[in-house]
């Protein structure tokens, strides 16, 4: 038997393995074909689809391109190369390879497609829609998936009801496509129709009752529509199809802190700990219940050990995060390295009132109350509304002795809350300032009056 007879029967054989979902034979097959005739493109592409279809995305992608170095005219290997990038969360290279796959004169209306879902992830959504119109004037278009793809980039930009009609075009075009009903529901969220949104949910469970994130997300919304019961149940669902699902445990702890089950949320964020010690969050959250549960040396240490990771690696770190690390390092006392982290958010979001707010604080909390008083100054700029910063801001000009502008701030919280009691506390303490301030201005003046007396001539 020649090689080349015996390659031809290895990729028969591999063919037959892939066609019953057995990859590791197929793979194994077509290597064994390889190694008897490298130069055959339409083999390492076939060895890339084998292992894509394995989940082994980076090796696909090395078959591919050994596919398209062979036959670099043909855009279906540039086309899975950025396809499986995306998968990888390489969004730069996919663009690169959708872009090349695109421009190839026999490519589909497919790399256009993807492209809407690469430049989407990017925040580019200009070029998502560019790529959106120009897929829809190709007939091979796949009008349905264009649709779906673009109703991602119009919900991140808050465009409700652009995504709304979008997805239910997909949905008409394509009934089966996946997680199409999952889509509607987003979207359904997004716009405030909860009770749509479950239905749609629960449509999608009916198809795919095993769909762990379509699962994750009705408990979401169920806790949005206090259904605690109901949530707490597809968590756990979740956690009987996947055991180590770190948003499912991570999902149940925050649905005990929001019942005041706190032991019982410390156990499952430690839990998430174990089963990813880089995870930032479960450690937070772990810190938060341990402050709660009054054990503050056993959560300071955890905080100080995410305040040294933040440091390490800063860029890791994207604003939510860093808002949550600077209220819990305010709980936990720890002023100095809550004022780091929280200069860090402000350089980063300079018209969030919130995060303003909480460098005041941290501010405060330091001693550098001059610091705190401009922080807070510009929070009621941006939010007028904000009482947390104005009753700051009452009390630390009440604390410096300028009565009169404590008492404008405190004019100015009035309007929003008469009730509020914290304006109550801070206007008694007004005016008890204000009435020693009189009493010290009587005396000097009945002592000065006294000493000119003493000094005239008889």
């Amino acid at each position: 038997m020649n090689d080349w007879y015996e390659a031809e029967e290895h990729v028969e054989r591999a063919h037959e393995h892939f066609e019953a979902a057995q990859w590791e034979q197929a793979e194994t097959e077509l290597r064994q074909a390889l190694s008897l005739d490298p130069s055959r493109a339409e083999w390492h592409f076939n060895l890339g689809l084998t292992l894509e279809a394995a989940g082994r995305w980076a090796a696909a992608i090395r078959a591919f391109l050994d596919a398209h170095r062979l036959e670099p005219q043909e855009a279906q290997a540039a086309l899975l190369i950025g396809v499986n990038y995306l998968r990888l969360n390489k969004l730069r290279r996919a663009v690169q390879w959708l872009d090349r796959a695109h421009a190839k004169k026999n490519a589909s209306a497919d790399p256009l497609v993807h492209l809407i879902e690469a430049h989407t992830r990017l925040r580019e959504h200009d070029q998502a829609e560019v790529c959106y119109y120009m897929a829809l004037q190709l007939p091979d278009v796949d009008e349905a998936l264009a649709n779906a793809n673009l109703a991602e980039s119009l919900l991140l930009r808050k465009k409700t009801e652009r995504a709304l009609w979008c997805l239910r075009r997909a949905a008409e075009i394509d009934p089966e496509l996946p997680h199409i009903h999952a889509r509607l529901a987003e979207a359904h969220r997004s716009a405030g129709k909860r009770d749509r949104a479950r239905q749609l949910y629960l449509a999608e469970l009916r198809v795919s009752p095993g769909d762990i994130d379509t699962l994750l997300d009705l408990g979401d919304l169920l806790v949005e529509m206090n259904r605690s019961a109901e949530a707490a149940e597809k968590y756990r669902r979740a956690l009987e199809l996947q055991s180590d699902n770190l948003d499912a445990h991570m999902a149940l702890g925050d649905l005990a802190m929001r019942e005041g089950r706190v032991k019982e949320a410390l156990a499952s964020f430690q839990l998430a700990q174990r089963l990813d010690p880089e995870d930032n969050d479960a450690r937070r959250r772990s810190a938060d219940a341990l402050l709660r549960l009054g054990a503050t040396i056993e959560a300071r240490s955890l905080l100080r050990e995410e305040v040294r990771r933040w440091r390490a690696q800063p860029r890791n770190w994207n604003d939510a995060a860093l808002h949550d690390l600077g209220e819990i390092l305010l709980a936990a006392d720890l002023p100095v390295d809550a004022m780091r982290v929280l200069r860090t958010l402000v350089d980063r979001q300079r018209e969030d009132p919130a995060a303003l707010h909480l460098l005041s604080v941290s501010c405060f909390e330091s001693g550098d109350r001059i610091t705190g008083m401009r922080a807070a100054r510009r929070a009621v700029r941006i939010d007028p509304t904000l009482l947390p910063a104005l009753h700051n801001l009452a009390l630390a000009n009440l604390q410096e002795g300028r009565l009169l502008r404590a008492r404008c701030w405190l004019r100015r919280a009035a309007v929003i809350d008469q009730e509020d009691s914290a304006i109550r506390r801070i206007g008694a303490a007004l005016r008890v300032r204000t009435a020693i301030a009189w009493l010290q201005r009587k005396l000097r003046k009945k002592n000065n009056s006294k000493s000119a007396s003493a000094k005239r001539p008889v």
